[in-house]
Protein backbone atom coordinates (compact mmCIF):
# COMPACT_ATOMS: atom_id res chain seq x y z
CA UNK A 1 0.00 0.00 0.00
CA UNK A 2 1.20 3.47 -0.94
CA UNK A 3 2.11 5.81 1.75
CA UNK A 4 0.66 8.88 0.86
CA UNK A 5 2.75 11.18 3.17
CA UNK A 6 5.56 11.03 0.36
CA UNK A 7 3.63 12.51 -1.90
CA UNK A 8 4.48 16.02 -0.82
CA UNK A 9 8.32 14.62 -0.54
CA UNK A 10 7.73 13.33 -4.50
CA UNK A 11 5.76 16.86 -5.12
CA UNK A 12 8.33 19.18 -3.76
CA UNK A 13 11.64 17.12 -5.20
CA UNK A 14 9.91 17.82 -8.51
CA UNK A 15 9.36 21.41 -8.37
CA UNK A 16 13.26 22.15 -6.52
CA UNK A 17 15.03 19.52 -8.73
CA UNK A 18 17.25 18.48 -5.30
CA UNK A 19 16.46 17.02 -2.21
CA UNK A 20 18.27 20.08 -0.50
CA UNK A 21 16.67 22.67 -1.52
CA UNK A 22 13.22 20.33 -1.52
CA UNK A 23 13.63 19.63 2.25
CA UNK A 24 13.42 23.54 2.70
CA UNK A 25 10.46 24.02 1.16
CA UNK A 26 8.81 21.50 3.29
CA UNK A 27 10.87 22.04 6.81
CA UNK A 28 12.08 17.94 6.61
CA UNK A 29 15.72 17.05 6.20
CA UNK A 30 17.88 15.96 3.13
CA UNK A 31 17.56 12.23 4.42
CA UNK A 32 13.81 12.21 5.42
CA UNK A 33 12.90 13.11 2.31
CA UNK A 34 15.48 10.75 0.48
CA UNK A 35 13.90 7.93 2.64
CA UNK A 36 10.02 8.66 1.53
CA UNK A 37 11.07 9.02 -1.97
CA UNK A 38 12.66 5.83 -1.42
CA UNK A 39 9.65 4.36 -0.06
CA UNK A 40 7.39 5.58 -2.85
CA UNK A 41 9.58 3.99 -5.30
CA UNK A 42 9.47 0.75 -3.64
CA UNK A 43 6.13 0.91 -3.26
CA UNK A 44 5.01 1.68 -6.65
CA UNK A 45 7.95 -0.55 -8.01
CA UNK A 46 9.47 1.81 -10.52
CA UNK A 47 12.26 4.54 -10.26
CA UNK A 48 10.91 8.69 -10.33
CA UNK A 49 14.04 10.34 -10.44
CA UNK A 50 17.13 9.94 -12.30
CA UNK A 51 20.54 11.82 -11.16
CA UNK A 52 22.29 14.30 -13.29
CA UNK A 53 25.05 16.45 -12.61
CA UNK A 54 22.41 19.97 -12.33
CA UNK A 55 20.22 18.02 -9.91
CA UNK A 56 17.32 15.62 -10.46
CA UNK A 57 14.77 15.19 -12.60
CA UNK A 58 11.71 13.45 -13.17
CA UNK A 59 11.91 9.72 -15.20
CA UNK A 60 9.31 8.57 -17.53
CA UNK A 61 7.13 6.99 -14.64
CA UNK A 62 7.47 10.28 -12.17
CA UNK A 63 5.85 11.99 -15.02
CA UNK A 64 3.19 10.03 -15.49
CA UNK A 65 2.94 10.28 -11.48
CA UNK A 66 3.41 13.92 -11.96
CA UNK A 67 -0.19 15.60 -12.74
CA UNK A 68 -2.29 13.13 -10.66
CA UNK A 69 0.06 14.21 -7.44
CA UNK A 70 -0.71 17.67 -8.79
CA UNK A 71 -4.79 17.11 -8.58
CA UNK A 72 -4.35 14.99 -5.08
CA UNK A 73 -2.61 18.24 -3.74
CA UNK A 74 -5.24 20.19 -5.21
CA UNK A 75 -8.11 18.26 -3.84
CA UNK A 76 -6.82 18.04 -0.24
CA UNK A 77 -5.91 21.87 -0.15
CA UNK A 78 -8.94 22.50 -1.26
CA UNK A 79 -10.33 20.43 1.85
CA UNK A 80 -8.69 22.10 4.33
CA UNK A 81 -9.99 25.57 2.67
CA UNK A 82 -13.36 24.38 3.32
CA UNK A 83 -12.97 23.06 6.77
CA UNK A 84 -11.18 26.32 7.80
CA UNK A 85 -13.88 28.55 5.72
CA UNK A 86 -16.41 26.59 8.47
CA UNK A 87 -14.36 27.19 11.34
CA UNK A 88 -14.61 30.88 10.53
CA UNK A 89 -17.90 31.14 9.50
CA UNK A 90 -21.13 31.11 11.52
CA UNK A 91 -22.87 29.46 8.66
CA UNK A 92 -23.89 25.83 7.47
CA UNK A 93 -25.83 23.00 8.15
CA UNK A 94 -26.38 21.52 11.85
CA UNK A 95 -27.89 18.32 11.91
CA UNK A 96 -29.69 18.20 15.54
CA UNK A 97 -31.37 14.60 16.33
CA UNK A 98 -34.15 14.68 19.82
CA UNK A 99 -36.84 13.36 20.95
CA UNK A 100 -40.22 14.78 19.32
CA UNK A 101 -42.07 15.21 22.50
CA UNK A 102 -38.67 17.50 23.83
CA UNK A 103 -38.85 19.00 20.42
CA UNK A 104 -42.40 19.58 20.10
CA UNK A 105 -43.30 21.02 23.90
CA UNK A 106 -39.52 22.37 24.70
CA UNK A 107 -36.97 22.62 22.28
CA UNK A 108 -38.79 24.55 19.58
CA UNK A 109 -38.41 28.36 20.70
CA UNK A 110 -35.06 27.71 21.17
CA UNK A 111 -34.40 26.74 17.46
CA UNK A 112 -36.15 29.81 16.51
CA UNK A 113 -34.73 32.13 18.56
CA UNK A 114 -31.18 30.78 17.69
CA UNK A 115 -32.07 30.80 13.81
CA UNK A 116 -33.34 34.85 14.22
CA UNK A 117 -29.70 35.65 15.88
CA UNK A 118 -27.90 33.58 13.39
CA UNK A 119 -29.45 33.53 9.89
CA UNK A 120 -26.76 31.50 7.58
CA UNK A 121 -27.38 28.82 9.52
CA UNK A 122 -29.39 25.74 8.97
CA UNK A 123 -30.95 23.40 11.19
CA UNK A 124 -31.48 19.91 9.93
CA UNK A 125 -33.73 18.13 12.56
CA UNK A 126 -33.84 14.59 12.70
CA UNK A 127 -36.36 13.77 15.54
CA UNK A 128 -36.63 9.73 16.73
CA UNK A 129 -37.21 7.86 19.95
CA UNK A 130 -34.07 5.89 19.02
CA UNK A 131 -30.46 7.19 19.41
CA UNK A 132 -28.96 8.24 16.38
CA UNK A 133 -25.20 7.54 16.45
CA UNK A 134 -22.47 10.38 16.99
CA UNK A 135 -19.99 7.69 16.14
CA UNK A 136 -21.44 6.95 13.08
CA UNK A 137 -21.62 10.67 11.88
CA UNK A 138 -25.89 9.85 11.82
CA UNK A 139 -26.01 13.11 13.41
CA UNK A 140 -23.75 16.34 14.85
CA UNK A 141 -25.42 17.38 17.30
CA UNK A 142 -27.93 15.52 19.80
CA UNK A 143 -30.40 15.89 23.20
CA UNK A 144 -30.10 12.63 25.28
CA UNK A 145 -32.25 11.90 28.41
CA UNK A 146 -30.37 8.41 29.21
CA UNK A 147 -28.86 6.64 32.58
CA UNK A 148 -25.61 7.02 31.07
CA UNK A 149 -23.75 7.82 27.68
CA UNK A 150 -21.91 5.08 26.02
CA UNK A 151 -21.23 6.69 22.27
CA UNK A 152 -18.13 8.53 21.62
CA UNK A 153 -18.61 11.70 21.56
CA UNK A 154 -18.33 14.95 23.64
CA UNK A 155 -20.86 16.92 25.25
CA UNK A 156 -22.12 18.56 28.68
CA UNK A 157 -23.83 17.04 31.11
CA UNK A 158 -27.12 19.42 32.09
CA UNK A 159 -29.21 18.20 34.76
CA UNK A 160 -31.66 15.68 35.87
CA UNK A 161 -34.74 14.79 33.46
CA UNK A 162 -37.41 13.25 36.04
CA UNK A 163 -39.86 11.24 34.67
CA UNK A 164 -42.80 10.12 36.68
CA UNK A 165 -46.20 8.60 36.63
CA UNK A 166 -49.24 10.67 35.41
CA UNK A 167 -52.81 10.99 35.16
CA UNK A 168 -55.56 13.57 34.07
CA UNK A 169 -56.90 14.64 36.67
CA UNK A 170 -60.55 14.35 35.75
CA UNK A 171 -59.72 10.45 35.71
CA UNK A 172 -57.88 10.35 39.37
CA UNK A 173 -61.47 11.85 40.36
CA UNK A 174 -63.11 9.08 39.02
CA UNK A 175 -61.14 5.73 39.40
CA UNK A 176 -58.43 6.46 42.07
CA UNK A 177 -61.60 6.58 44.90
CA UNK A 178 -62.71 3.37 43.34
CA UNK A 179 -58.95 1.33 43.17
CA UNK A 180 -58.32 -1.43 44.86
CA UNK A 181 -54.96 -1.20 47.16
CA UNK A 182 -52.61 -2.14 44.98
CA UNK A 183 -54.04 -0.16 41.77
CA UNK A 184 -57.29 -2.84 41.11
CA UNK A 185 -59.65 -1.33 38.74
CA UNK A 186 -57.03 1.31 37.54
CA UNK A 187 -55.71 0.92 34.06
CA UNK A 188 -52.18 1.80 32.76
CA UNK A 189 -51.42 2.68 29.24
CA UNK A 190 -48.88 0.31 28.59
CA UNK A 191 -45.62 0.91 26.05
CA UNK A 192 -45.38 -2.98 25.25
CA UNK A 193 -42.63 -5.48 26.21
CA UNK A 194 -40.16 -2.54 27.76
CA UNK A 195 -38.07 -3.86 30.89
CA UNK A 196 -37.51 -0.29 32.42
CA UNK A 197 -40.83 0.81 32.10
CA UNK A 198 -42.45 -2.30 33.18
CA UNK A 199 -40.37 -2.59 36.65
CA UNK A 200 -41.56 1.28 37.13
CA UNK A 201 -44.95 -0.13 36.96
CA UNK A 202 -44.30 -3.38 39.53
CA UNK A 203 -42.47 -0.75 41.69
CA UNK A 204 -45.41 1.41 41.82
CA UNK A 205 -48.28 1.76 44.05
CA UNK A 206 -50.21 0.00 41.22
CA UNK A 207 -48.87 -3.15 40.49
CA UNK A 208 -51.88 -5.15 39.53
CA UNK A 209 -53.59 -2.25 37.55
CA UNK A 210 -54.54 -3.42 34.40
CA UNK A 211 -51.96 -2.74 31.67
CA UNK A 212 -53.91 -1.62 28.37
CA UNK A 213 -52.60 -1.31 24.79
CA UNK A 214 -49.00 -1.12 23.43
CA UNK A 215 -48.47 2.04 22.37
CA UNK A 216 -44.21 2.70 22.11
CA UNK A 217 -45.39 6.31 21.09
CA UNK A 218 -44.97 9.11 24.38
CA UNK A 219 -46.38 11.46 22.28
CA UNK A 220 -49.50 9.49 21.87
CA UNK A 221 -49.25 8.61 26.03
CA UNK A 222 -49.46 12.31 26.71
CA UNK A 223 -52.01 12.58 24.24
CA UNK A 224 -53.85 9.87 25.58
CA UNK A 225 -53.26 10.46 29.29
CA UNK A 226 -54.92 13.84 28.93
CA UNK A 227 -57.97 12.69 27.44
CA UNK A 228 -58.31 10.70 30.55
CA UNK A 229 -57.21 6.99 29.18
CA UNK A 230 -55.14 6.17 32.07
CA UNK A 231 -52.01 6.37 34.25
CA UNK A 232 -48.99 6.87 32.79
CA UNK A 233 -45.29 7.36 32.36
CA UNK A 234 -43.59 10.43 31.27
CA UNK A 235 -41.94 13.39 31.62
CA UNK A 236 -42.42 15.41 34.73
CA UNK A 237 -42.14 18.67 32.53
CA UNK A 238 -45.90 17.79 31.81
CA UNK A 239 -47.72 18.82 34.98
CA UNK A 240 -46.47 22.60 34.13
CA UNK A 241 -47.40 22.82 30.71
CA UNK A 242 -50.53 20.74 31.02
CA UNK A 243 -52.44 21.36 33.65
CA UNK A 244 -55.23 19.23 33.12
CA UNK A 245 -52.47 16.49 34.03
CA UNK A 246 -51.72 15.24 37.64
CA UNK A 247 -48.86 13.33 38.91
CA UNK A 248 -50.27 10.64 40.71
CA UNK A 249 -51.07 10.96 44.45
CA UNK A 250 -48.29 8.42 46.43
CA UNK A 251 -45.69 8.17 43.29
CA UNK A 252 -42.56 9.51 43.62
CA UNK A 253 -40.02 10.90 40.69
CA UNK A 254 -37.45 9.02 38.96
CA UNK A 255 -34.43 11.52 38.65
CA UNK A 256 -31.81 8.71 37.68
CA UNK A 257 -31.47 9.82 34.06
CA UNK A 258 -29.52 13.57 32.74
CA UNK A 259 -30.46 15.63 30.04
CA UNK A 260 -27.32 15.77 27.71
CA UNK A 261 -25.96 18.02 24.80
CA UNK A 262 -23.57 16.19 22.92
CA UNK A 263 -21.92 16.49 19.47
CA UNK A 264 -18.94 14.74 17.36
CA UNK A 265 -15.62 15.88 18.71
CA UNK A 266 -14.05 16.57 15.57
CA UNK A 267 -16.70 19.55 15.01
CA UNK A 268 -15.41 21.21 18.72
CA UNK A 269 -13.62 23.84 16.62
CA UNK A 270 -16.24 24.23 14.16
CA UNK A 271 -17.44 27.56 14.98
CA UNK A 272 -20.86 26.94 13.94
CA UNK A 273 -21.38 24.24 16.13
CA UNK A 274 -19.30 25.68 19.05
CA UNK A 275 -22.07 29.13 18.59
CA UNK A 276 -25.12 26.52 18.76
CA UNK A 277 -24.01 23.66 21.26
CA UNK A 278 -23.23 27.33 23.61
CA UNK A 279 -26.65 28.41 22.96
CA UNK A 280 -28.98 25.12 23.05
CA UNK A 281 -27.30 24.43 26.72
CA UNK A 282 -27.85 27.94 28.28
CA UNK A 283 -31.35 28.15 26.51
CA UNK A 284 -32.19 24.44 28.21
CA UNK A 285 -30.52 25.59 32.13
CA UNK A 286 -32.74 28.27 31.50
CA UNK A 287 -36.07 25.94 31.25
CA UNK A 288 -33.66 23.36 34.05
CA UNK A 289 -37.58 23.59 36.30
CA UNK A 290 -39.32 22.10 32.99
CA UNK A 291 -36.93 19.39 32.96
CA UNK A 292 -36.68 18.43 36.18
CA UNK A 293 -40.28 18.99 37.24
CA UNK A 294 -41.21 19.61 41.18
Amino acid sequence: MTDWKSLPAFLAVAREGSLRAAAEQVGGTHATLRRQIEALEAGLGVQLFRRAADGLHLTAAGRTLLPQALEAEAALLKGFNAVQGLDREASGRIRLSADPVTAHYLLAPVLAEFSALYPEIEIELQLSYGIDSIRRHETDVSIRHVLAVDDEAVGRKLFPLSIGIFAARSYLDRALPRAGPKGQGLEWIGYGEVPELLEIIRASPFPEARIRHTIPDPGMHLHLARAGAGLTVLAAWVEARFPELQRVPGTVLDERRSTWVLYREDLRRVRRVRLFVDYLSAALLERRADFIGG
